[in-house]
């Protein structure tokens, strides 16, 4: 089974959950999953942005009653 990281980020602001996420990626294995909340409305946009950058997989994004969650698998050229 892949490692599965969560990070709740909900109450940071913009660029703080991306930042997060870049962070906790880089100190996990390739195929490992993230699992992020954030409330920050920037974050549906930031996210997709910085996994298609960066190389990672958007595995899930949607909204959610408190805000969003992302799942995201960690790439191999990341």
């Amino acid at each position: 089974m892949s490692e599965i990281v969560e990070i709740d980020a909900r109450g940071l602001r913009c660029p703080l959950p991306v930042l997060r996420a870049q962070k906790a990626l880089r100190s996990m294995a390739p195929g490992a999953v993230l699992r992020l909340r954030a409330d920050d409305p920037m974050a549906q946009i930031d996210m997709p942005h910085f996994c298609r950058e960066a190389g990672h997989d958007l595995l899930i994004a949607r909204a959610e009653s408190d805000g969003h969650l992302f799942e995201i698998r960690r790439g191999v050229r990341a």
